[in-house]
């Protein structure tokens, strides 16, 4: 009998691992610093607050739609190709956006950087380091791979706010395409590799249609998938709003990137808190507890002043609680059915996921467009946080057998 303990950290995991983490800094590097352009577009080009937030509703919305079939893909393809093909969409979205016109920005800014996303984040590059790492090694792979996706945000950010105020926006979108381009040379890196153990070897084939019917018949993977809705809402909603609000509470724009550079660099230090947290206390309990926790810091950030030092302390809070879902996501989702379907199944949890990012994006701008403030939605993110969390309580524990697709 094989030893799954065996060669856990292979030349081809560390590589692939290595790709994976570099791909996703690049994505969510870019994605999250799109909310620093609202401000200059409204001004220079006439487009409103409420058109750029269902711009970026739409891109969240093609995000999740696209996730379980990029995820299929890579599943039965591998992931190169799926990167190599998201790079190109994430080129040409950006490219669009930058024109100023309103069609550009539905169309690139919205549905093709969504369709682009959707090939590299989380379903796609977490399915492939899953599908190399032993079970021995795999959550704490998982964990460092969505820590360092958010080490982009921490250098991009700053670097896109400083091209924007030395040179145009359509300058520095330009050069966040030439990042995005750079994603597909990165996935030369990637190694093709299997793990075989005796639990997982005879039984985990790649079936899209089946391992997604046996998922839905699951009660955890329900009810997480509903409570996933909330992770979308509260964050997009911060990730597009929050540089324009703490522009009209009057500090300037640099607080804006700063809070989501730092938002970056505390979500690395979180995700691997959160990775530790559970092998120790179950990936349910973990999950309710970042949404409690992250609903809490919207609460009081809400309630108090906002001032320099307030935001950023916000940032910070946030940033630590942002991507830490992934690690106890995937947990769950790797424990119940196995990694050989990992794309597909995350993809159709993250469609309720990008439901609520779209409704999160879309009715923060509709709320200071027909209100002139964002109150409205800061208490809908306290309200969907809080129901989220007691929700995810509801779920089984983690001790389930494993279900297998026969």
């Amino acid at each position: 009998m094989p030893n799954p303990h065996a060669g856990s950290w292979t030349p081809a995991l560390i590589l692939s691992l290595v790709a994976a983490g570099t791909i996703l800094s690049l994505s969510m590097g870019l994605r999250q610093s799109l909310g620093l352009f609202m401000e200059p577009m409204v001004r220079g080009t006439g487009i409103t607050v409420a058109t750029f937030g269902f711009a970026m509703a739409i891109q969240n919305l093609a995000w999740g739609i696209g996730q379980p079939f990029m995820g299929a893909l890579c599943d039965r393809f591998g992931g190169r190709i799926v990167v190599v093909i998201a790079s190109a969409l994430y080129c040409a979205g950006l490219y669009l956006t930058a024109t100023g016109s309103y069609i550009g920005l539905y169309l690139g800014g919205g549905l093709l950087i969504g369709l682009a996303i959707a090939g590299t984040s989380h379903g796609v590059l977490v399915g492939i380091v899953s599908r190399l790492a032993t079970p021995a090694v795999r959550a704490t792979a998982i964990s460092i791979l969505a820590a360092v996706g958010s080490l982009g945000t921490f250098v991009i950010a700053p670097v896109a706010q400083t091209t924007i105020d030395g040179w145009s926006w359509q300058v520095s979108l330009g050069g966040l395409a030439l990042l995005a381009a750079s994603m597909a040379a990165v996935t030369l890196l990637f190694r093709r590799g299997k793990v075989e153990t005796p639990a997982t070897a005879p039984s985990q084939q790649v079936d899209a249609r089946r391992a997604i019917a046996e998922a839905l018949a699951n009660r955890t993977f329900v009810i997480t998938t509903v409570a996933f809705f909330a992770c979308g809402f509260q964050l997009i909603f911060i990730a597009t709003h929050l540089p324009n609000f703490v522009g009209i509470c009057g500090l300037p724009p640099s607080v804006g990137a700063q809070a989501i550079a730092l938002i970056g660099i505390c979500n690395a230090v979180g995700t691997l808190v959160a990775g530790y947290l559970c092998q120790r206390w179950g990936n349910r309990n973990v999950l309710a507890l970042i949404y409690l926790l992250r609903t809490a810091s919207i609460a009081v950030f809400f309630a108090l002043p906002v001032s320099i030092e307030t935001t950023l302390l916000f940032a910070a809070a946030m940033g630590f609680l942002w991507l830490s879902v992934v690690p106890p996501v995937s947990g769950l989702i790797n424990g119940l059915f196995g990694p050989a379907n990992f794309g597909t199944l995350f993809g159709v949890m993250f469609l309720s996921h990008q439901v609520g990012a779209f409704l999160g994006a879309w009715l923060g701008g509709l709320s200071y467009q027909w209100s002139g403030s964002y109150s409205i939605g800061w208490i809908s993110l306290v309200i969907v946080g809080t129901l989220a969390a007691l929700l995810q309580l509801t779920a089984d524990g983690d001790r389930e057998p494993r279900m297998q697709t026969q």
